[in-house]
């Protein structure tokens, strides 16, 4: 699959896009309430972090968990496949070391070595929310630009309608029902939580 090359210009994309959204009002307490759920787990984000690369903020980590397994601790942070077994979704067979059942921070943990975020050391804002949509793939950029991918920015002005529905099927009319990782971390901004 090609590269998606991180710039001046794409940096400046998310830089403009991140402080122009704006969440949808009838979808606010909806993110709320994911972002609740989050602060609860916080210290657990902040151990895997600690464990993987010490620079990964720890809700980046969190919003993919919302993303890939609806904040659930029983399914791989890779694709939301169950901890019983190893993946069985793209990617396939992970973690690479190990037996089942794993625990949420192992397989967490070989998630993101397996997407590189153990070497990154910058993660600033644009470069965070460049990670994260490396994290889901570039089809949207690639294939659909004009759909700024749901996987950043649904439930926001960002975002209306069209969708990968499963791994390479797309769909112009499905709308994402996941709020987006950008949205996550762009409220808790607002609310105080975090620093960016």
């Amino acid at each position: 699959m090609a590269k998606i090359v991180y710039d001046t210009e794409l940096k400046a994309e998310y830089t403009t896009l991140f402080d122009s959204c704006a969440i949808k009002s009838i979808k606010l307490a909806e993110v709320d309430g994911s972002i609740a759920k989050i602060i609860k787990n916080q210290s657990r984000y902040q151990e895997t972090a600690d464990v993987v690369n010490p620079a990964i903020p720890w809700f980046f980590i969190a919003a993919i968990h919302s993303l890939e397994t609806s904040l659930r601790f029983d399914a791989h942070l890779h694709n939301g496949d169950p901890l019983t077994n190893k993946t069985l979704h793209v990617p396939k067979n992970r973690p690479a070391n190990g037996t089942p059942p794993f625990t949420w921070e192992v397989s967490a943990a070989d998630a993101l070595v397996y997407e590189g975020c153990h070497k990154k050391t910058d993660w600033s804002l644009p470069r965070l929310l460049f990670n994260m949509e490396g994290y889901n793939g570039w089809g949207y950029r690639l294939h659909h630009p004009k759909v700024k991918s749901p996987y950043l920015w649904s439930f926001s002005n960002q975002y209306e309608k069209g969708k990968y529905v499963a791994d390479g099927k797309w769909n112009k009319d499905a709308v994402s029902e996941q709020c987006g990782g950008a949205v996550l971390v762009k409220r808790m901004q607002e609310k105080g939580l975090i620093s960016l």
